[in-house]
């Protein structure tokens, strides 16, 4: 008997907007459905049938009880079975697209809702792949994707990366575990002409974040002839693609050991080691050193990680991001950049260019805005999820 005999039902509130989910909108939240006690007890990670406050059906969605997010749609066509030809299916459709955008194969494959597999992160690093499994109806099915995965893309190498705040917003553990083949050293990973050393094995979330990639290589224009200072460098994004095209030197700041030393192998890799410094520090206390100290570069690129994860911490976060832009802006030499970025969905794109420009203006200096970025391609926007339009990029010129 399939699952489609046996789902479960769930219905809207009268409050709620049923024509929104007919329309493609993919989330249902607790409040928005009918909670019984029979509703309640439906086990998470079961595919359920979402049905209007008149028993009309709408959509098959994977159903978790312990989450906000309660229901995820994954399909309008109510005789869907989500087996292991949906998933190969939905994967070739992703693999599809990224195949027509990128000559190698590195590049995130699956972005979740926007790549119709709500919660599902998947990276691709050559013959391996890191799957991120942020919701419970995947994480019971996680045979049936690495199945699908390995047979649509022939990668042979699949990593289970448990770890974040999403698994743990679902109720689910944060092992993380080689499921095929063998993980055992870093991958060298080509972008913009320079090479990354992604650990995905230790390093953060899948191990390299592609999402920069046009970012890297617009910053990396700018740079040219220029020296560069890279805030919250991660491994290296912006200043390694920077002296790829000629920047005259990097430094690159972190608060990670680890991250740094990645970003000193890149730099090997890369062939620009004599031109490549990093230092270990908090941003911040560095950032008004070198204010102190009068020092300047020709590029000043600030990439910090989310100040803003939540509406709730959205007002601090815009603290943080007016105090960066603030300190960022005193170190760069007239008529040079300063590269701002935000990675915090709640911070939508006009905050930002805000509070951006306000502790731009605190430092005494005026901005000119030479463009403004967003993820690549590969990161696809869900048309009624804002969240999968998180990241954003200021490129801007000061006096």
């Amino acid at each position: 008997m399939t699952d489609i005999q046996t789902r479960p039902v769930i219905r809207l509130l009268p409050k709620t907007n049923a024509q929104r989910l007919r329309f493609g909108a993919p989330w249902v939240f607790s409040d928005q459905l009918v909670l019984d006690r029979r509703t309640k007890a439906i086990p998470a990670g079961s595919i359920v049938e979402i049905q209007d406050k008149e028993r009309k059906p709408i959509a098959r969605a994977a159903f978790n009880a312990n989450s906000k997010i309660i229901a995820r749609v994954l399909d309008t066509d109510l005789e869907a079975d989500v087996n292991i030809e949906w998933f190969t299916n939905r994967i070739r459709r992703a693999f599809e697209l990224r195949d027509t955008l990128f000559d190698a194969p590195f590049y995130r494959l699956i972005h979740a809702e926007a790549d119709g597999m709500p919660g599902v992160i998947i990276d691709r690093f050559g013959d391996t792949a890191v799957i991120q499994p942020n919701a419970a109806w995947a994480d019971e099915r996680l045979d049936d994707i690495v199945t699908a995965l390995c047979d649509v893309t022939g990668v042979v190498n699949v990593l289970k990366n448990a770890n974040g705040r999403a698994r743990t917003l679902e109720g689910l553990n944060e092992e993380t575990i080689v499921l095929r083949g063998e993980i055992n050293d870093l991958i060298p990973v080509p972008m913009n002409g320079a090479t990354y050393m992604a650990d995905l094995m230790g390093g953060q979330k899948t191990g390299l974040f592609y999402d920069q990639r046009p970012n890297h290589a617009f910053a990396a224009n700018l740079a040219e002839g220029k020296t560069i200072l890279d805030v919250f460098s991660h491994v290296g994004g912006f200043s390694l693609a920077a002296l790829a095209a000629g920047a005259t030197s990097a430094l690159a700041v972190d608060g990670s050991a680890p991250a740094l030393a990645l970003a000193e192998k890149g730099a090997e890799a890369t062939d620009v080691v004599d031109k490549f410094e990093t230092l270990k520090g908090d941003a911040f206390d560095t950032m008004i050193a070198m204010g102190n100290e009068k020092r300047k570069f020709g590029v000043v690129v600030c990439d910090p990680p989310a100040f803003a994860p939540s509406k709730q911490a959205l007002e601090a976060g815009l603290r943080a991001y007016e105090r960066v832009a603030r300190l960022g802006a005193n170190l760069v030499e007239p008529g040079g950049y300063l590269v701002l970025c935000s990675c915090s969905h709640s911070a939508d794109l006009s905050r930002f260019r805000e509070i951006s420009l306000r502790g731009i203006g605190k430092a005494g200096r005026r901005a000119q805005i030479v463009s403004t970025g967003h993820a690549g391609p590969d990161h696809p926007t869900h048309p009624y999820l804002a969240e999968t339009s998180y990241l954003k990029a200021l490129f801007l010129r000061l006096d």
